[in-house]
């Protein structure tokens, strides 16, 4: 079959597209005919090389998938064959003291298809039964593919971790990325009033579009001062900050007495200089989030297939131009998601 590979960990030459073996199907694995994919920043991560990541090369990326169930394994109970799947990314043990307790992200095994295993960027891929979710007729292969792991992610962030009332101030930053546009219909989904940042107007316009109450162009204006001033100096309930170090001063800045800050990731790095002072003196709670369980996976999925969240996707690519994906993400070109299709579903 024909999928997308890394050769190695380096800049976009790494990757390219070509042949590999077809995926062999386990006891609990559903193999499925991948009809479309989704980049994410974790593939950029995966793709430069992670602290820690060892991958038998050529690797397979890709944590987003959507397509047909072709075969099903011995032990297979929820899907048979032309059943329509996505794919959930998170890979849990189920044994541990977190996964007994039902808060499967902190699985002490906790991995993620695509970035510590072999992905699903493919013609075909062999998926664990508990990785898939069931899509409806009515979804299209693109939204269905790009939409599994943000959704979750921002979920978990803004329902479960940060626990947002209606009411309260909520700060969106980076709003035009997978998350970030997530991330925004869910705070306002929960009631919040919703304050978010972008880098151009057209980009705000759409944040404005999905339910951003309040926008900011963090290119042209200093976010942190433009949120206290609005906000007559008192702040945002929650931050949400997938960036890292360019904006954790800040965000904890936009923050309101009691504030939260929750955060999924570091694109900008992960080691930013922190005022403790400002934590303790302020009541201030850092929360963190990966990915979500699968009873949180069902409850937004099933706001996105009904219509009420929606997926915005920025440029549909044949697998074959990857790379071109993967520069899109890191240029920060455009609003939503990039979907990547196999060329022979292109």
């Amino acid at each position: 079959m024909q999928a997308v590979r890394l050769d190695g960990h380096g800049e976009t030459d790494v990757i390219d597209y070509g042949e590999v073996p077809d995926p062999d199907v386990g006891r609990d694995d559903v193999l499925v005919d991948v009809k479309a994919g989704a980049l994410n920043h974790l593939d950029v991560w995966t793709r430069r090389g992670l602290p820690g990541l060892d991958l038998e090369m050529p690797h397979v990326p890709g944590s987003d998938a959507a397509g047909v169930v072709v075969e099903t394994g011995a032990d297979v109970t929820r899907f048979e064959e032309g059943d329509r799947v996505a794919v959930s990314a998170g890979v849990f043990c189920g044994e541990c003291e977190f996964c007994r307790d039902g808060d499967y992200p902190l699985c002490t095994s906790f991995h993620v298809l695509g970035e510590h295993v072999p992905g699903v960027h493919s013609e075909l891929a062999a998926v664990p039964e508990d990785n898939l979710v069931p899509v409806p007729e009515h979804v299209d292969w693109e939204t269905a593919a790009a939409a599994p792991l943000v959704f979750q992610t921002a979920w978990r962030m803004l329902v479960t971790r940060a626990d947002v009332d209606p009411g309260e101030s909520v700060l969106v930053l980076g709003a035009s990325g997978g998350v970030g546009h997530a991330a925004v219909q869910i705070a306002k989904y929960a009631g919040a009033e919703v304050w978010a940042t972008a880098s151009t107007d057209e980009k705000l316009q759409y944040a404005e579009e999905i339910g951003a109450d309040h926008v900011v162009n963090y290119e042209s204006e200093d976010f942190a001062r433009t949120i206290r001033e609005e906000t007559g100096k008192r702040g945002v309930d929650v931050v949400v900050d997938h960036v890292g170090e360019a904006t954790w001063d800040d965000s904890l800045k936009s923050l309101a007495k009691g504030g939260r800050l929750v955060t999924c990731g570091a694109t900008t790095g992960g080691k930013p200089e922190t005022h403790v002072q400002r934590l303790f003196w302020n009541h201030l709670s850092v929360l963190g989030s990966t990915m979500a369980t699968p009873g949180e996976v069902d409850d937004v999925l099933e706001l996105v297939w009904d219509g009420t969240f929606d997926v915005r996707i920025r440029d549909v690519l044949p697998m074959s131009e990857t790379a071109r994906a993967h520069e899109a993400l890191e240029n920060r070109e455009g609003f939503g998601k990039v979907v990547v299709k196999p060329d022979s579903e292109y």
